[in-house]
This record gives structure tokens, sequence and C-alpha cells, in this order.
């Protein structure tokens, strides 16, 4: 089974625009190729459980659903940074 995920992971961090390869490419960065690997190859085995469970079709993040959740962190931290030294700040989107 491991030998599958990761041929799975390999094919999986080949295809453009997905949440799998840019995950993947954070994680190189940091871990290597290897452990990036086999932390993909458990993302894939966790969405294959919840799919089978839940009997539901995969959906797709995109690539760049990482670069909105680091954007929305930053700015509730900045936020919360603001706040802790006592300005009240409104925020306009």
């Amino acid at each position: 089974m491991r030998v599958t995920l990761a041929e799975a992971s390999w094919a999986a961090t080949r295809t453009k625009n997905t949440y799998l390869r840019s995950k993947y490419d954070s994680l190189v960065l940091r871990k290597g190729k290897k452990k990036a690997l086999m932390a993909i190859s458990h993302k894939l085995l966790v969405a294959a459980y919840f799919i089978l469970r839940d009997n539901s079709p995969y959906k797709e993040l995109g690539h760049d659903f990482l670069l909105q959740k680091r954007k929305t962190n930053q700015v509730n931290s900045c936020l919360k940074k603001l706040r802790e030294l006592g300005v009240e700040v409104e925020l306009q989107i």
C-alpha cells in the first residue's frame, strides 16, 4: 500500500494548478523531497478515507488555496497584535 501511495503522490505532485502540488512545493523547501512526498501520501490517504466514509466526490481546493489561507492568517495575526496594543482597527474589504 505504501508503494502505491508513493506512486500516486508522485503523480499528484506533477499536476499543474492543484492543491496537492502547491502543498508539495511548500513542504519541499522545509522538509526535503522524500518527507514532502510522504506527507502528500498521507493527505491522499486521509482524503480517500473521507471520500469513502462520506460517499462524496473529491473537491479540489485549487492552487491558490494555501495563499489565501496564509493571507487570512496573516491579517488576523496583525489585527490581534494591534488589539493587544490597544489600537482599534476597522477592516474594510
